[in-house]
């Protein structure tokens, strides 16, 4: 390797390093916040002091958070709702987009079309019509047959099982796989949905597990739509707990203890995909 290669390597490396340190500073920032008290909190917010654990530093900030708020259920109601959405979504979306690109029926472009056109719709345009359906729904549960759907899981999960991001990206991903192993299934006798279980989807890794990323991150973040239709704590999600910490006087601490105790789980649902995504990237591929 000559002299300019290993400095244009090393002007990389820089620039990497950079960039990373750009997006690791609002976590350090976060964590470090959530050992001090909020006095010191705000005076060192405005140095590098910020970014350092130095001073009082303690972990009352998660005590007091832990008493404030039942953390593990929020964790909880969020973990589930965000799980079985995520399971579903994935399973109806790919299913949808399969039919789009390896079915041939009538409307197929028109119906793609709307489904493209609903990108373009806010959801705080369509809060409160869906919140006045969700309530007028009927559902069979644990308690029986009842009218409504407020304060339940169910009300957080239905809603969002489809959405047109999810299947434009299985589209799009569907339309750049060889059509010649679908038509020699089908020449086997393979059913649609054989061909769709045992063969589309084992090539379809890395939108698999791009969408889940996507998804994990819009149901986990939700707010508007769980504080609209839950009012007990037995349902709402980490985001709904957050207003708890700015009743009264705003305990900017325990927030940070608060945001740093509810990370965990997408930092390690990140960290999990990112590993199967790469390596379904290395072991995708269509043998002849």
């Amino acid at each position: 390797m000559d002299r300019y290669s290993k400095l244009s390597l090393a002007v990389r490396y820089l620039l990497l390093i950079w960039v990373a340190l750009i997006f690791i500073f609002p976590v350090v920032f976060m964590v470090v916040s959530s050992l001090k008290p909020d006095l010191q909190l705000l005076q060192d917010s405005t140095s590098i002091r910020a970014f350092l654990p130095v001073g009082d530093i303690s972990l009352d900030n998660y005590r007091e958070a832990w008493e404030r708020v039942p953390i593990v259920r929020f964790v909880f109601n969020s973990l589930f709702v965000t799980a079985s959405t995520l399971v579903l979504s994935l399973f109806l979306c790919s299913m949808a987009a399969f039919a789009f690109v390896f079915l041939n029926f009538w409307g197929k472009s028109v119906l793609f079309s709307i489904i493209l056109a609903t990108f373009i719709v806010p959801f705080e345009t369509i809060a409160i019509p869906m919140l006045m359906l969700v309530n007028n729904l009927p559902w069979i549960g644990l308690d029986g047959f009842e009218i409504g759907w407020m304060n339940s899981y169910q009300v957080q999960i239905i809603p969002f099982l489809a959405d047109a991001l999810t299947i434009f990206l299985f589209v799009q991903y569907f339309k750049d796989l060889p059509g010649e192993i679908v038509e020699a299934a089908r020449v086997d006798g393979a059913t649609w949905f054989q061909i769709y279980a045992r063969i589309i989807l084992p090539l379809s890794g890395p939108i698999i597990a791009t969408a889940a990323i996507l998804k994990f991150l819009v149901m986990y973040n939700q707010y508007l739509w769980p504080l609209m239709t839950t009012q007990s704590d037995q349902y709402r999600p980490v985001m709904v707990g957050l207003q708890y910490f700015f009743q009264m006087n705003t305990a900017w601490g325990e927030i940070m203890a608060y945001l740093s105790l509810i990370t965990l789980p997408v930092l390690a649902f990140y960290l999990a995909l990112q590993k199967a995504f790469i390596s379904s990237i290395a072991s995708t591929g269509v043998k002849g």
